[in-house]
């Protein structure tokens, strides 16, 4: 257990980043989810939309430390290829 008061004040700060960065993570993934539920009904107006607005989500997650830029990179790209694939 932590004995120093930094050590405590660090803990606390850790258990409010961890619910920040959290709650960062499932709004992407919230984001992700419309594009994928709009490929699967087929609707390509709707899933370029979706991308439209999931890529700022998937890039503000990079920026703020919460997902790797590579990460980001590979969901959007193949989100895009699949997209893109629709008729």
């Amino acid at each position: 257990m932590a004995n120093t008061p930094q050590a405590k004040k660090r803990i606390r700060r850790n258990a409010a980043r961890a619910e920040v960065n959290g709650a960062r993570v499932s709004r992407i993934r919230t984001f992700i989810k419309a594009v994928e539920s709009a490929l699967e009904t087929g609707n390509k107006d709707q899933a370029a939309t979706a991308l439209k607005q999931a890529q700022p989500e998937l890039m503000r997650g990079v920026a703020r430390g919460v997902i790797h830029k590579n990460t980001a990179s590979r969901k959007f790209s193949r989100l895009t290829k699949r997209v893109s694939a629709l008729g």
